[in-house]
């Protein structure tokens, strides 16, 4: 352990905080590098830290440990000679010096000078362990298997049409997700998850069951399409991007993020298997490359199978030939291959006299957004249903949209001509536009802050009563005004919602468009409390002066003397000279440190003051 807490008092605070966020331990109650050390070499912390150990490094390891002298101290030869008799692979040869450093980096090994350590703690739950639960030493080191010829009785070319088939569905319900943030964002609970009105609504919009809602979140929120803005979710402008490529371009970003969370070295392993891969060869895969695994990996391995599910790359727990081409990287094959299956877009609609609009297909997403920005979606699906009315053309008009504009497109996209009822009905909506008008209180209205007018009493008078619109708290000052203590653009869309023909104005009177539409550019994660960054401060807090190098040189011994260790101890002699002893540590008390002289075999008493240095015994 001396050399374990001698290492992590050494380290910058960037190496350590690198180096501790790989372990797993409880950071209450350390003051110092000596606290630290223990709590990662207690048992608990260590038998998490062999479980994630992938097979070659376990095989390092192990090899170290073997090797190792009573001190748990060896040196690069020992190593390599012990690899060379259990005939470790050559990729393991190859690139020892990198698995070292990773080990060293977990702190899981220690550098010293000229020689390493395996802390003695970390052997003693390991080696116990080889040829019982975990595989040999031997086993560790050896080549991954062979792989042989598949016998594959599954019908891939069924599987590849169901998994397109539930592919395209989470890129469209993922598009209407973010979509959904994007025109109305999600408040995120002070305990986490999103609150049970915007997750129902949500999965209204999506088309997917409540309880799927989270999963779907989350993966929006790792493919970065959606991003958080204080205490709300809303779309990402990397999302905004996003819901407007084609539908295989949608999918690749989300499989290319589900390719990002398998280690590199599974994904060299399932890559040799250039024939069909299957589930259960995938899942030996995985129990092969970590054979200490233990909760983490069921658990990490379910979600993978889960989402692999989603993204068409598995139906029934089977991969399909797609998933082998995202995990060896080829992603654009594999999104090519696809999106050959993918219902074809179309960028013509038909026109009805109810005032509907079909898709006879999934619409270009640059079409289906801007009809969305005037019409209303009635049902996604292969075929989509939109119905436009006076409120929704009205919401168009607030947005930028002109009687002119609309009309132009929608005969641009028709197929049937562009009816007269919904000709009248954009006509009329525009007609009205403007009827009721929302701006910023003047400041003699204070505490007001939105002013409502209107040429028509009587419509402000509907307002005014309006239950819907209770929570404005409206109050009439006059026959064409009401105030409001909520911002214009609160209110603006309070009453767009409720379908009154309302725009917004500038102080001359002028009409802006609003746009509800916003983009989060994935703002910086807010501050919380980091246990972690709470015991780096600790450390630093207490890392100079004289009384800490005191304090230092009693742990050491102190620690020895818990652990039984031999030390050698250099001690300043009265003329200036230093003299080393080796010295097994008893106690450390008022300032002095009684010990057993190992090569006189008398025990000495010796002030903390006149000790030099510490050091371990060197190996016999």
């Amino acid at each position: 352990m001396l050399e374990l807490a001698a290492r992590l008092r050494a380290m910058s605070r960037e190496e350590l905080a690198g180096a501790l966020a790989t372990r797993e331990f409880d950071p209450s109650g350390i003051r110092d590098p000596f606290d630290l050390a223990e709590a990662l070499l207690a048992p608990d912390s260590v038998d998490e830290a062999i479980s994630r150990l992938d097979r070659p490094h376990l095989a390092v390891l192990a090899a170290a440990a073997t090797v190792a002298g009573a001190d748990g101290a060896f040196d690069d030869a020992d190593l390599t000679a012990e690899l060379d008799r259990l005939e470790a692979s050559a990729w393991i040869l190859e690139r020892l010096a990198a698995l070292e450093g990773d080990l060293a980096e977990r702190l899981l090994i220690v550098a010293g000078d000229g020689r390493q350590h395996v802390p003695t703690a970390l052997s003693a739950r390991l080696l116990p362990r080889l040829g019982a639960d975990l595989p040999t030493a031997a086993e560790l080191a050896a080549p991954a298997p062979a792989v042989l010829a598949p016998v594959d009785g599954v019908d891939r070319t069924l599987l590849a049409r169901r998994g397109a088939e539930a592919a395209y569905s989470t890129v469209i319900a993922t598009s209407e997700l973010v979509s959904a943030l994007g025109a109305q964002p999600a408040r995120e609970l002070a305990k986490g998850g999103l609150s049970l009105p915007d997750s129902k609504r949500l999965a209204e919009a999506t088309g997917v069951e409540l309880d799927q809602i989270p999963r779907l979140f989350h993966r929006a929120v790792e493919a970065g399409l959606v991003a958080r803005d204080g205490a709300y979710w809303l779309e990402s402008d990397l999302g905004g991007t996003w819901v407007m490529q084609p539908a295989a371009e949608r999918w690749r970003r989300l499989a290319e993020c589900w390719r990002d969370r398998i280690p590199p070295a599974l994904r060299e392993l399932v890559a040799r298997r250039s024939e069909t891969l299957s589930a259960t060869a995938f899942r030996d895969d995985v129990r092969w490359l970590y054979p200490a695994g233990g909760a983490w990996l069921d658990a990490g391995l379910e979600r993978l199978a889960d989402e692999a599910e989603a993204l068409g790359l598995a139906v029934s727990g089977e991969p399909v030939a797609a998933a082998r081409l995202v995990v060896a990287g080829r992603l654009d094959l594999a999104a090519a291959e696809l999106a050959a299956t993918f219902p074809p877009p179309v960028d013509r609609v038909y026109l009805q006299h109810d005032l509907s609009i079909v898709a006879p297909g999934p619409l270009e997403p640059a079409i289906d957004a801007r009809l969305r920005g005037f019409a209303d979606l009635e049902a996604r699906d292969l075929a989509s249903t939109y119905r436009v009315s006076a409120a929704s053309v009205n919401r168009g008009l607030a947005a930028g949209e002109s009687a002119e504009s609309i009309r132009s497109f929608l005969e641009q996209i028709s197929l049937t001509g562009l009816p007269q009822p919904l000709d009248y009905v954009v006509h009329e909506a525009a007609r009205r536009f403007g009827s009721v008008r929302v701006a910023a209180a003047p400041e003699s209205d204070a505490p007001a802050r939105a002013s409502i007018r209107s040429d028509d009493a009587q419509l402000i008078g509907t307002l005014e009563v309006d239950q819907s619109l209770s929570p404005l708290a409206l109050r009439r000052v006059g026959e064409h005004r009401l105030l409001s203590r909520f911002a214009p653009d609160v209110v603006f869309w309070a009453l767009s919602d409720a379908r009154y023909p309302v725009a917004a104005e500038d102080a001359d009177g002028r009409i802006v468009r609003l746009k509800r539409h916003r983009l989060a550019a994935s703002p910086p994660a807010p501050p919380k409390s980091d246990p972690l960054v709470e015991l780096l401060d600790r450390l630093e807090g207490g890392a100079d002066g004289p009384a800490t190098e005191q304090a230092w040189l009693a742990r050491q011994l102190e620690a020895a003397a818990r652990a039984k260790e031999t030390l050698t101890v250099t001690v300043r002699m009265p003329g200036g000279q230093t003299s080393d002893y080796l010295l097994a540590p008893a106690s450390v008390a008022n300032g002095r440190l009684r010990a057993r002289d190992k090569k006189a075999d008398i025990e000495r008493t010796l002030p903390l003051s006149a000790i030099a240095a510490v050091s371990p015994a060197p190996a016999e």
